[in-house]
C-alpha cells in the first residue's frame, strides 16, 4: 500500500537591504528555511549568483539531499542484511547545466560512497546493496 508523507518547511527571505528589491544588485540572496523543532538552515545563492558563499546553496543541498537518501538507504539495508557498516562517507557533486536565460537543470549527479565494513560481512553482498539503495531514493 502506497503512504503519503507530507513535508512542510518555511523558507523566509533575509536579505532586504533596505530597498527591497529596487535593483539586481540591491539585495542580498540570503534566506533562512525553519521547520518545526529543527535548527534553522542559513542558506544564499551560488555566489555566482550574488550570494553568500558562507551559507548552503539549493543546488547543494539538493546534491546532499539525495546523497544523504542514498546513505540511509543503504544503512538500512546493509543492516537488514547482515553487513556491518562501521563508516560511511560520501563526497557528492552535481552538475547543473545553465540556459542562456539564466534557468539551470540537474544533468548528473554522481556519488561516491566510501565505506568501512566489518571483516565480516559480505563485501559484494556490501556492494550490490548500493544499487539497491539507488533505486530507492527519487
Amino acid at each position: 500500500m502506497t503512504q503519503e508523507h507530507t513535508y512542510t518547511t518555511t523558507i523566509a527571505w533575509t536579505g532586504n537591504k533596505g530597498t527591497g528589491t529596487v535593483a539586481y544588485d540591491a539585495y542580498a540572496r540570503d534566506y533562512e528555511i525553519a521547520c518545526d523543532g529543527k535548527a534553522t538552515i542559513r542558506g544564499s545563492a551560488d555566489p555566482k549568483y550574488l550570494g553568500d558563499a558562507k551559507r548552503h546553496n539549493p543546488e547543494e543541498m539538493l546534491v546532499a539531499a539525495l546523497s544523504s537518501c542514498h546513505m540511509l538507504w543503504y544503512l538500512h539495508l546493509c543492516a537488514a542484511n547482515d553487513i556491518v557498516v562501521e563508516a560511511y562517507e560520501d563526497v557528492a557533486e552535481g552538475l547543473m547545466l545553465t540556459s542562456p536565460d539564466g534557468s539551470g537543470e540537474f544533468n548528473k549527479v554522481t556519488l561516491r560512497p566510501s565505506v568501512t565494513i566489518s571483516a565480516k560481512s559480505d563485501a559484494t553482498e556490501a556492494m550490490h546493496l548500493h544499487m539497491k539503495a539507488n533505486k530507492m531514493c527519487y
